[in-house]
């Protein structure tokens, strides 16, 4: 997660916990930093001119004023529970973070009342997975997102490690397992690359060449693909 996204996580999960403090350990534990990263950065939330304040004491920690923030949302109850079902369903994806504060968010602007009707429907909805459910690495959606060449340390279907530079594509999520779609280097062609078997996901300064992903390119023998934004 780069720093702009963890600002804006920050705000969320403070508002979520608003009028409740959250401690600068906790809310380093969340996003994976340093308490002296979280405080830096609460800091500079202050700066801007959030209304953020620190509260002392053991039970103390950071507080935001949710009334200082966002207004409604002309979201229905069954609108709600939609989004709050497909958001739920990438708990284990490479946006799970993104994922989770934008369920807070749904929450925090809507009407109380609609809220907590929303919140109780979706109570009764229910993903059946397995045990060990791969979890793919956050980095994965920084490396769909950046426009940038991406070095991966990537072990192949033999178990042996190799280094690659790609220029990434697309994604595609089949049964709870997500792929990279990349220009491989290495290969000279397109390739899916699955998340559970990237050992590290860097993001360099350089952008890739323009390039049109073909579903031919895919070599898709059996399915159909369809984007998140198709009816």
């Amino acid at each position: 997660m780069n720093r702009t996204d963890r600002l804006y996580g920050l705000v969320e999960e403070l508002r979520a916990a608003s009028p409740r403090p959250r401690s600068a350990r906790r809310l380093a534990e969340r996003f994976e930093v340093s308490v002296r990263t979280v405080e830096r950065d609460l800091a500079a939330l202050q700066e801007s001119g959030l209304p953020i304040w620190a509260e002392p004491g053991r039970t103390g920690g950071y507080v935001i004023d949710a009334s200082a923030t966002l207004g409604p949302a002309g979201f229905t109850p069954d609108e709600a529970l939609a989004v709050l079902i497909g958001l739920g369903a990438l708990r284990h994806s490479p946006f799970r973070h993104s994922a989770r504060t934008a369920a807070r968010k749904l929450l925090a602007v809507m009407p109380d009342p609609d809220a907590a009707r929303a919140s109780a429907f979706a109570s009764r909805v229910h993903f059946l997975e397995r045990d060990e459910e791969p979890t793919a690495p956050v980095e994965f959606a920084e490396a769909l997102r950046a426009d940038r060449v991406v070095q991966l340390r990537y072990l192949d279907a033999a178990g042996a490690e190799t280094s690659r530079d790609v220029e990434p594509l697309g994604s595609i999520e089949k049964d709870g397992q997500w792929y990279l779609i990349a220009w491989c280097r290495l290969r000279d062609g397109v390739r899916a690359f699955r998340a559970d078997r990237m050992r590290s996901i860097t993001v360099t300064d350089e952008r890739p060449q323009t390039r049109t992903l073909r579903a031919e390119d895919l070599a898709i023998q059996y399915g159909r693909l369809r984007s998140v934004v198709d009816d």
